[in-house]
């Protein structure tokens, strides 16, 4: 985080909030991400907290012009656990928020009064102690088809070809996240393999096979043509710009491809590609779950586990082996 005079004078935010902010980054490693993350909840939180304990003094204000600078200490010990669900019964009334997005927010304020009451010692009891997540039901991971994912590499196509086919050929052999394939650079490929800084600023090695050896090499080729025109010459993938690509800019190109080799745009998205290529590699590559959490770079095996599920030809097919299954059994 780059701070300038203005940023470590924020009055803007409660101390708290920047201590903690703070905290995360120099000490616990997060992210920006996350981050980014913890403070836009906190952030509401707050707003919420003035409104519900009845500290606003313009009521005209709309709720993302409500001040929280001024949030202090002796604010800080009198919320209680009541306080906390109200909030969350909040998010889920007034702000539409999902069982996930809900779930999130008991993970940050459970983190940010932990902080306050162990570290922090602003606080002498920790209200989030007892705060429970709301229950999120497990849905089998949305995903393209062997089949599908065949089509959607031989649909890539312009002027970027050898590029977008490389980036769609690691989505679904390697099952990076987005920001992982935007900050790939050309100094982290050392043979077939790949180094990539996955959540939590943490590295993972990434093992490239053969068709990943191949499409890079392709595009290594073509993006040489234009090495003069390159900003940074270690970054691998570049936009029209001559720039690292961003994430919105894969995106878009994703959509692209997806819509010329017919498939659904608006359901798969770079991380249903990450979904696709663990599926895919449980499916057909006889991964265990464990070589399968390192692949993808999960902090804990229950996370990988939405990956064991059986598709439906599965199903059907062990039905129709049951022993009972001859409608001639009279």
């Amino acid at each position: 985080m780059k701070y300038n005079i203005a940023s470590i004078r924020n009055n803007t935010l409660p101390q708290s909030l920047i201590d903690f902010l703070n905290y995360l980054e120099t000490i616990k490693g997060k992210s920006q991400n996350t981050i980014k993350g913890y403070k836009i909840d906190l952030t509401m939180f707050f707003r919420f907290l003035k409104i519900y304990k009845g500290l606003i003094n313009d009521e005209t204000l709309d709720f993302e012009e409500i001040p929280i600078g001024d949030i202090d200490n002796s604010l800080l010990r009198k919320i209680t656990l009541a306080d906390l669900y109200a909030f969350l019964s909040f998010t889920e009334k007034y702000r539409q928020n999902s069982t996930y997005a809900r779930a999130r927010k008991v993970a940050t304020l459970k983190s940010f009064f932990k902080f306050l009451s162990s570290r922090a010692k602003v606080i002498d009891e920790n209200p989030a102690v007892d705060l429970e997540s709301p229950k999120i039901s497990k849905r089998n991971p949305t995903y393209l088809t062997l089949d599908e994912s065949k089509s959607l590499l031989k649909a890539v196509s312009g002027r970027n070809k050898e590029r977008d086919y490389c980036i769609i050929t690691l989505f679904l052999n390697c099952g990076l996240r987005l920001s992982e394939l935007c900050s790939i650079n050309i100094s982290n490929i050392k043979g077939d393999i790949l180094t990539v800084i996955g959540k939590g600023n943490k590295e993972r090695t990434v093992y490239l096979n053969n068709a990943c050896i191949k499409a890079l090499n392709n595009y290594l080729k073509v993006r040489s043509e234009n090495i003069d025109k390159i900003i940074d010459k270690d970054v691998l993938f570049i936009s029209k710009n001559h720039t690292r690509m961003s994430k919105r800019t894969v995106e878009v190109m994703l959509k692209k491809h997806l819509i010329n080799a017919e498939l659904d745009s608006e359901k798969y998205t770079p991380h249903k590609l990450r979904h696709t290529a663990a599926t895919l590699m449980y499916k057909y590559g006889n991964v265990d779950i464990r070589s399968l959490q390192k692949i993808l770079g999960h902090e804990n095996v229950s996370t990988t586990q939405i990956y064991t599920h059986v598709d439906d030809e599965k199903l059907r097919d062990a039905v129709k082996l049951n022993p009972l299954s001859q409608e001639d059994n009279d």
